[in-house]
């Protein structure tokens, strides 16, 4: 195997920006787990289906690995497991009779409820020390790089 000539660029991974987004996103996303694993006994996976849910309408599975861009047998898992812990239901969609709608039962709303202010608090830590400006600022940055993979994944 040859070594890259000295003129050009070496692939440093602490550098590499993909990399440090998903060690970013990884490291985080442990840190805010920490806060609802031990109370609710959820993992990361199951806590974003809660709050995708929470959010808004019902939801197919697809839906729902879309809108996170999370795999989609993550997404599986999660959702049985919801189902089974009685926190989200699944029911028939109207227009789609090959897939299901999910959404929160009631007992499903009370831990979204209760998780919320626990995950902003968890944020509200995470970004203590950045001004309003920085926060907006890396806000959009995050947004710009979201929206310019999507389009790269689209034209290929």
């Amino acid at each position: 195997m040859s070594k890259p000539s000295s003129s050009a660029e070496t692939l440093r991974l602490q550098d590499f920006l993909p990399y440090r987004l998903a060690i970013t996103s990884n490291r985080v996303s442990r840190m805010v787990a920490r806060a609802y694993r031990a109370r609710f006994g959820l993992s990361i996976w199951e806590w974003r289906v809660i709050a995708i849910l929470g959010e808004g309408e019902p939801s197919t599975a697809q839906d729902l690995a879309d809108s996170a861009a999370m795999d989609k047998v993550a997404v599986s898992r999660a959702v049985k497991a919801l189902v089974e812990r009685g926190l989200i239901a699944r029911f028939d969609h109207a227009s789609d009779r090959r897939s299901s709608l999910l959404k929160l039962t009631p007992d499903g709303e009370a831990v979204y409820a209760d998780i919320s202010p626990i995950a902003l608090d968890a944020e509200a830590r995470l970004l203590e020390g950045f001004s309003a400006e920085e926060r907006a600022t890396l806000a959009r940055l995050l947004d710009r790089i979201r929206a310019r993979a999507q389009t790269m994944l689209d034209q290929s």
